[in-house]
């Protein structure tokens, strides 16, 4: 059955233009790589049909010896690569050819910097896939058909990568994917036999599907006037994973890991462990040296790829791995699970379970060596990989302590905003005395570091640890001890520093309590529902006051991102603590003016709240008071006011 031709031009995605324009100038000193790039892809088609064939082997269409070929015609000056893999659908052509759905991709593209060295590494993160064709040829032609649909579903895919392209509905008897490079004038160098075969060797001799070229005749041959050579194999075609670590080079690690990731740098690390005995695998797993832009995406799983004795079945690493490992690539691959395992079956099976357990210990452990022994290294992958690594906390309770080991944090001792402080560093400086892990939340470390919170930590030479990525604020709230030290948020309850506590400061500040009682209640009177009580502290030594949680609520940062999240919070009311040292608390006590008296209280309060990176409910209301306090100082005339309209 025929169905009429249907041609039809298409603009690209903006993305796409862009993308384009910039790998053809920034990629331009490493072209070879979209050889490399189109193999990849054919290899993973291959792989899809395996898996779908597993229900339904008719998508074979008779042909199960899949390969990928490659040729050169110096006369029409081309090179083809093409597969006999799943092939594409019309509709699957225009979404994965003329659009970009990667999550991430206006990260990337804000990300850009304008000089070609970086930006060369950044699009590598990102994976140039098929797009890497421009950066060596000026017209590409592609024709697919997927596996299962008839001959005259074939597509035609046509474009000079300026900016639209063309989709023809063709005949076509293969399923699979043919792709046409028409080289630019200057590319003459991959019109060459033995080019084209370096470059399969050097980049791809790790991939499973054989690669074939035709055969190089010798004088002999050529003298017989054989009409066509024979196919020959340039690759291994070997399972990389299959072999002894011994027999693998760093390079050969580095170009599989690069084909399954996608990726254009080396990775950072890498794990390759075979488990014998009842539940017989091999793992093969890689740490990138750069975050993906789409890390963030929780519900994105396809990081690693599961075979089962070699033949793929899923990317899916969500029955593999925790999220908080999302960012590992690379290949599992059991002996024991059937071949016609489904996502269901996958989903409770001890096997997957046993797996799953074992290969993040050993990810644990590679971390925990690099930590010990590389620590530059692992200050590279903190950087990249730290904010997800701290939700393992949360996500992995029976790996909670060896997680907690693994963290980093910046802390009040060095003020540096680059987290390098562990908690066994913490601990093992510990003052004489000290029996908790102290620790400060806020919206930003600038917040953190200079929250009114710390004086009297700072004034002790107590260590404070600084947190301000948001999933610090869940953090604080399941890491409740780490080597038997309690943590403590110093934004929390009553300040109770134990046997650092000094008697005669203690007992100062319950003197003041008395003193200053009709102070105290004076403001609570003043300020009504805004909080829940108003005490002396001896937490503050510059600061005029603060705001604390009641030791079972909820830290105020936490509140507010919540709130942002659009998620409804249980009121609660802070604690404001007053300093009575400070020179504005001593003129309250002596303020008989009751206006100016509530004017300096919500003043107090307005600060203390920006302080720790709240939101004034009324920021107006506060300038005016402010103003006010100026002009009735003689500081400003009345003309110079500011006004809110």
């Amino acid at each position: 059955m025929s169905v009429e031709a249907h041609t039809e031009t298409l603009g690209f995605q903006t993305e796409i233009t862009q993308l384009l324009d910039l790998m053809i100038h920034s990629l331009y000193s490493n072209k070879e790589i979209f050889l490399r790039e189109l193999i990849s892809n054919g290899s993973d088609a291959a792989d899809k049909l395996r898996f779908e064939a597993l229900s339904d082997d008719a998508l074979y269409e008779g042909d199960t010896d899949l390969k990928i070929w490659i040729n050169f015609d110096k006369d029409a000056r081309t090179v083809t690569v093409r597969d006999n893999g799943i092939g594409m659908s019309r509709e699957e052509v225009i979404e994965n050819i003329g659009t970009i759905a990667k999550s991430g991709t206006q990260e990337f593209f804000k990300s850009l910097t304008g000089d070609n060295v970086k930006d060369t590494q950044l699009i590598g993160q990102f994976g140039v896939g098929f797009y890497s064709c421009f950066i060596v040829a000026d017209k590409v032609t592609l024709s697919t058909r997927r596996a299962g649909l008839e001959p005259s579903h074939g597509v035609k895919w046509e474009s000079k990568g300026d900016g639209e392209y063309t989709v023809e509905t063709t005949e076509l008897q293969q399923h699979g994917t043919e792709v046409i490079l028409h080289l630019r004038p200057d590319e003459d160098e991959f019109l060459s036999d033995y080019q084209l075969r370096s470059i399969i060797k050097k980049y791809s001799d790790h991939i499973t599907l054989p690669i074939v070229m035709p055969k190089v005749l010798t004088e002999e041959d050529k003298d017989k006037e054989e009409k066509a050579p024979e196919d020959e194999v340039v690759n291994t075609a070997t399972a990389l994973w299959v072999r002894g670590k011994g027999e693998i080079t760093d390079e050969e690690y580095t170009e599989f890991y690069k084909h399954v990731a996608h990726d254009f740098e080396a990775p950072l690390a890498h794990l390759h462990n075979k488990v014998e005995g009842t539940n017989e695998y091999t793992t093969l797993l890689f740490i990138p040296a750069r975050a993906p832009f789409d890390l963030w995406d929780r519900t994105n799983h396809r990081g690693i790829k599961l075979y089962v004795r070699r033949v793929f079945i899923m990317d899916d690493n969500e029955k593999l791995l925790p999220p908080y490992l999302r960012f590992i690539r690379g290949v599992v691959d059991s002996n024991d699970l059937p071949l016609n395992i489904s996502r269901e079956i996958l989903q409770h099976n001890r096997k997957i379970e046993t797996i799953r357990s074992g290969t993040v210990k050993k990810i644990l452990g590679t971390l925990e060596n690099m930590a010990k022994n590389e620590p530059d290294k692992y200050a590279t992958f903190w950087k990249e990989f730290g904010r997800v690594i701290k939700e393992g906390v949360i996500d992995d309770a029976s790996n909670k302590d060896r997680i907690a080991k693994l963290l980093r944090f910046s802390s009040s001792y060095d003020d540096n905003a680059t987290p390098a402080v562990s908690l066994e560093d913490y601990v093992g400086r510990m003052k004489e005395g000290q029996k908790k892990i102290y620790f400060v939340t806020a919206d930003s470390f600038s917040a953190a570091k200079n929250s009114p919170h710390l004086e009297i930590f700072r004034k002790k030479g107590i260590e404070v640890i600084l947190l301000s990525d948001q999933i610090d604020e869940w953090l604080g709230t399941h890491l409740n001890e780490f080597e038997g030290k309690p943590l403590q948020s110093v934004t929390k309850g009553d300040l109770d520093l134990g046997d650092l506590e000094d008697e005669d400061e203690k007992k100062e500040a319950e003197n003041a309590s008395d003193t200053l009682k009709s102070v105290l209640e004076g403001i609570k009177t003043t300020l009504g529902d805004k909080v829940k009580d108003v005490r002396i502290t001896h937490r503050l030594t510059t600061s005029p006051a603060c705001l604390v949680a009641d030791e079972q609520a909820m830290d105020a940062s936490l509140e507010r991102l919540l709130k942002s999240a659009g998620q409804m919070v249980p009121g609660t009311l802070p604690i404001m603590e007053i300093n009575p040292q400070h020179p504005i608390v001593n003129a309250l006590k002596e303020e008989a003016d009751e206006t100016r008296f509530n004017d300096w209280v919500f003043m107090l309060f307005d600060q203390a709240l920006l302080s720790e990176g709240g939101q004034l409910e009324d920021p107006a209301a506060f300038v005016n008071r402010m103003n006010e306090m100026f002009v009735s100082m003689g500081n400003l005339s009345s003309s110079r006011i500011i006004t809110f309209d």
